[in-house]
């Protein structure tokens, strides 16, 4: 059969496209997703995330040996089910700040992805619970609510940053993005707002959708220059399924430059070099990529402060039924549900750190698990100039690619990644947590220098699993594809998802990824773009004057 669009991937931005592109009844859509249900009920949990990083739904993926971080190689999770990163992530919703889409327009060549550009696609996705002003609406398919219940820890590290000098900030999306408080979470009736519920439920009775689970794209099938459908692994064997209008690239920022190079489409030499056939030469195809790195402060608990006792039996049978009874308790607790935006460099043109307070220790993977209760606060770089690749160690689709995030390569972001580290430690340090927090065990009171926090750096740094711009969108000789996403050089072939921003924005990228598939959905339909934003005053982030006034 021929369908007039196939979509590559389930993720955040491949569910958006699919349920707005079947808006038209006359518009058959394929979309193809290589991992399975999300019918468990882990998925649907809000602290059923903690699961999620350790390999549950995920392709297994590493990074090769990081030659600036001592040769450390990590983990790198990447979902694999419907839903994508938005089914197993910490449900924080974070849009970025104005700045970043900004300068997509005016230094990347983006010319209408500017903020005030693609607020409105923001606000077209958003169901939010509690605000409706210039940055909100409700009513979109999107469901973002605040926190159900914080524990008492979560209130005193809001006191202890605003100690510190930090601001309290009541929502990071609305009018400026500095500050310390609570996130927004893609949560609807304390249950997770996945991609997959929130696009793909609602339309299943939809006769010109079809979903297929379980089949990974191994190429795009190419007759001259243009992309006429694609190849599928069933378990029958591979089966090309053709499209009449576009073959749509939604599988993340690691998956699409692998499936682009995968169908010979990529920089040439490297191409040769894995025996594959060059049938599009295109540089910059898996370049440019870009990720926060995430340092950590793990202290102990005067007491039983956060979820960290909720691991013995009798207690997660109790939390459980909490939840399945009352949708409340641990299980409705995305976990980290505080945090911030603030400055490492008081003369950077934006916050360029994030906070994310973790109620517990040993909640993500490689992450160490303190014997009594703990608390973790994890600080990112927010503003990377270090760029990495992605490429294919074979030209065996099933083979995992070579992913390089090349953390730490300009020396500024590893000075900013320790100076973001120097805060989070202080923050903890600070009068209002004192009747919590006992003392400091990571990095601990061994560690004091910057070379010393260097090393620790080396040695426990994950990432913030926020990859973005492996098919960089713009106009220079490196980009992948255009304004209206389609790729360079090509034909009936368009990349969709993080991989085509430009560069990474100061946030979780959830939000940003199904923004940018509802501006995409308007531009593969060739709609007028919803109006810009028009406000009544200038988003102006709050900044330290000098670096003393947060120390």
């Amino acid at each position: 059969m021929t369908y007039d669009y196939i979509i590559t991937g389930a993720g955040p931005a491949g569910c958006v496209l699919a349920n707005r592109l079947t808006e038209d009844a006359d518009v058959e859509v394929l979309l193809l997703e290589a991992g399975g249900s999300d019918w468990h009920p882990l998925f649907h949990m809000p602290a059923g995330f903690a699961k999620m990083t350790k390999g549950v739904a995920s392709w297994g993926w590493e990074t090769v040996p990081q030659k600036h971080m001592k040769g450390r190689v990590m983990r790198y999770t990447q979902a694999k089910v419907v839903g994508g990163g938005s089914s197993i992530n910490a449900q924080l919703y974070t849009r970025g700040n104005a700045v970043d889409y900004d300068l997509w327009a005016s230094e990347d060549g983006c010319t209408g992805w500017d903020y005030r550009s693609v607020l409105p696609y923001f606000k077209r996705a958003e169901d939010n619970q509690r605000f409706a002003d210039d940055y909100h609406t409700y009513g979109g398919p999107l469901g973002v609510s605040m926190p159900a219940s914080g524990l008492p820890i979560c209130d005193a590290y809001i006191r202890a940053g605003q100690e510190l000098g930090i601001p309290y900030n009541h929502d990071f999306n609305g009018k400026q993005q500095a500050g310390i408080g609570f996130y927004q979470l893609t949560q609807r009736n304390r249950r997770r707002s996945s991609a997959s519920l929130a696009y793909l439920s609602p339309i299943k009775g939809r006769k010109n959708l079809t979903v297929r689970l379980g089949a990974l794209v191994t190429r795009v099938v190419l007759e001259g220059t243009r992309a006429v459908g694609v190849e599928v692994a069933t378990s029958k064997g591979l089966e090309i399924i053709r499209a009449g209008r576009e073959v749509l690239v939604t599988s993340g920022a690691i998956g699409s430059p692998k499936l682009l190079q995968q169908s010979g489409i990529g920089p040439a030499d490297h191409l040769r070099s894995v025996g594959l056939e060059v049938k599009h030469d295109l540089p910059g195809v898996g370049s440019n990529l870009q990720d926060h790195l995430d340092l950590f402060v793990i202290s102990e608990c005067t007491g039983d402060h956060t979820y960290d006792g909720v691991a013995k039996w009798h207690r997660s049978i109790w939390a459980g039924l909490q939840y399945v009874l009352f949708r409340s308790g641990p299980v409705a607790s995305s976990l980290f549900e505080t945090g911030g935006f603030w400055y490492a460099d008081p003369n950077a043109r934006s916050p360029d750190i994030q906070f994310h307070l973790g109620l517990g220790s040993g909640i993500e993977a490689g992450v160490e698990k303190l014997k009594n209760a703990g608390v973790t606060l994890n600080s990112a770089y927010l503003h990377p100039r270090s760029r990495g690749t992605v490429r294919l160690s074979s030209s065996n689709p099933a083979a995992a690619p070579l992913i390089d995030p090349n953390y730490w390569e300009d020396a500024h972001d590893r000075k900013m990644s320790i100076e973001g580290l120097k805060i989070a430690r202080e923050i903890l340090q600070q009068a209002a947590l004192k009747p919590f927090v006992m003392a400091e065990r990571l990095p601990g009171p061994k560690v004091m220098t910057d070379e010393e926090m260097f090393d620790y750096g080396c040695a426990s740094a994950k990432t913030d699993h926020h990859p973005v711009g492996t098919c960089k969108m713009g106009t220079g000789s490196d980009a992948v594809v255009g304004l209206d996403l389609k790729v360079h050089g090509l034909e009936g072939l368009r990349v969709c998802d993080s991989s085509v921003m430009p560069r990474v924005p100061s946030c979780n990228t959830n939000g940003p990824t199904i923004m940018m598939g509802e501006k995409g959905s308007d531009i593969i339909r060739d709609r007028q773009p919803l109006p810009a934003a028009i406000f009544s005053h200038e988003r102006n982030d709050q900044r330290p004057r000098a670096r003393a006034d947060i120390r």
